[in-house]
């Protein structure tokens, strides 16, 4: 009874064009009534709770460090490496957004804003150089998903908090798996240009290579600062979050100059209404996960699961095939906040190492974020390259089967995330 309530309310609450957060209040509400226990207070109480967490306190600084590195000049230095770097082999436009994808990845963690950067610069390039906008756009936007994947991660700051789950091993969990889904993508591209007649453009002279990696340097040191700054303990995720934030700002204004004093006020105002909507859908999900919790939904869907619980790897698959459907109707965040206090219980009856777990559902919501028919991800790249959403939609398919068979390889072999987990948590 209490899941049909839960079910129902949600989705009846979506389908009447409610917005998310108040979309789980009004789910939160719904049990309450439903096991006699409804009270204004607790509802407010629980709202107030959910934003009063020192790690979420990361995900302004990260907002804001993705505003600034997309208007302060570091983007595009990134994306100069990669082009004197790979941009000379067959399709390597392609390659370059890839790698590209990867680095900037490591600087923002917000998917969208990296795809946006991405699809600005490069997609104009691959359709100059011959290949069809379609895939080009396809391809920024696969790209763009590898965001979430490979720390600093927004979406593993809030998964660590709503799962109880270290956000620091969830970091250097993601690594190995974001590069993973970077190498699926190359060998979706080299399927792709292998049906373009093409030629290659020049390789880039030794100079040109040395004068990139240069004005890049200050931009590439980022993930660097990062990961030793994780790996040795010197700092927190939270205080990682104010690294990023100070350090871009100080490179974006006083080294490569691109950013003026007077556009600060505008980067600021951005960053802060994109960290309100996440706020507030963190702190409205905690009243429908307080609830989840107090009317023992996760015991029954432990219930209903429970032919697959002696095979973890059944289990698992059964799991990331829900959270694929979810994914192509709800975009990350709130799928996070919804399915976290619902699966957890069942993954840690099941035995399963909660940070695996971790980095496979982050990498399944990415996933969401370029299913039609709501991808938020790929709405952004059709509005940046101007391209229908039909034509978009045809073109990341290669890469989205890409990245689904890496994510299929995790689910079959564990080891592709514990093992690099394990070593770069000493």
């Amino acid at each position: 009874m209490t899941i049909a309530v839960f079910t129902f309310s949600l989705l009846g609450a979506m389908a009447l064009g409610m917005p998310i957060a108040f979309a789980l209040i009004v789910c939160g509400v719904a049990l309450m009534s439903t096991i006699d226990m409804f009270d204004a207070q607790i509802v407010a109480q629980n709202v107030i709770n959910g934003a009063d967490s020192f790690p979420l306190m990361a995900i302004p600084f990260f907002m804001l460090a993705g505003e600034v590195m997309n208007k302060g000049g570091l983007a595009k230095r990134i994306v100069n490496v990669a082009l004197v770097a790979v941009g000379h082999f067959r399709g390597g436009l392609g390659y370059v957004t890839i790698l590209a994808s990867c680095i900037l990845a490591s600087l923002s963690g917000s998917a969208a804003a990296d795809a946006a950067a991405l699809a600005a610069l490069l997609v104009p390039m691959m359709v100059a150089a011959g290949h069809k906008k379609s895939y080009a756009a396809g391809l920024v936007a696969a790209g763009g998903i590898i965001a979430p994947v490979i720390p600093p991660s927004i979406g593993f700051v809030i998964f660590g908090v709503a799962a109880g789950v270290s956000i620091s091993k969830l970091f250097l969990a993601g690594i190995v798996p974001g590069l993973l889904l970077g190498a699926g993508l190359c060998l979706a591209w080299w399927w792709v240009v292998r049906q373009e007649n093409l030629t290659p453009p020049p390789r880039a002279s030794f100079s040109e290579m040395v004068k990139a990696v240069v004005d890049g340097f200050w931009a590439l040191m980022l993930p660097v600062i990062i990961v030793v700054g994780l790996r040795f303990g010197i700092f927190t995720p939270t205080e990682a979050a104010v690294v990023v934030a100070v350090y871009s700002l100080l490179v974006a204004t006083c080294i490569y100059r691109e950013l003026k004093l007077s556009q600060l006020y505008e980067v600021f105002v951005s960053s802060g209404l994109t960290t309100s909507i996440v706020m507030f859908l963190v702190a409205a999900a905690l009243v429908s996960s307080w609830l989840i919790t107090v009317s023992e939904i996760s015991a029954q869907i432990v219930t209903l699961l429970k032919p697959f619980m002696g095979n973890n790897t059944l289990l698992m698959l059964a799991i990331m095939v829900v959270v694929v459907i979810v994914g192509t109707a709800l975009d990350m965040t709130p799928t996070i906040l919804i399915l976290t206090p619902i699966l957890m219980p069942i993954v840690k009856a099941a035995g399963i190492d909660p940070v695996y777990f971790g980095v496979l559902f982050i990498i399944n919501n990415a996933i969401g974020l370029i299913t039609p028919p709501v991808g938020i991800v790929l709405n952004v790249v059709c509005g940046v390259s101007r391209i229908s959403m039909e034509d978009i939609i045809k073109g990341v398919w290669p890469f989205l089967i890409a990245q689904l068979v890496v994510l299929l390889l995790m689910v079959l072999f564990p080891g592709l995330v514990t093992v690099p987990a394990k070593w770069f948590a000493g």
